[in-house]
């Protein structure tokens, strides 16, 4: 994926693997950073399943606007 990246194409494979990625890793974030900001308030389940929630949110869309940009 990275080679394919560095030399300016974009593949099928670069489209799925990159959001999936960004997927898995935005709802990791969202949880530690649900727990963290409201997890005394909330209780830290509630807090850590709305963080997973809403952490892929910001991270999908942001990597497809990438891979849009660098394929332009």
């Amino acid at each position: 994926m990275f080679e394919s990246l560095t030399t300016g194409e974009i593949t099928l494979t670069t489209c799925i693997l990159g959001p999936t990625i960004a997927l898995i890793f935005g709802a990791i974030g969202g949880a530690i950073g649900g727990i963290i900001i409201g997890g005394e308030h909330l209780g830290k389940e509630l807090a850590a399943m709305m963080g997973g929630f809403f952490g892929p949110i910001a991270a999908v869309p942001g990597v497809l606007v990438a891979l849009i940009i660098l394929y332009l």
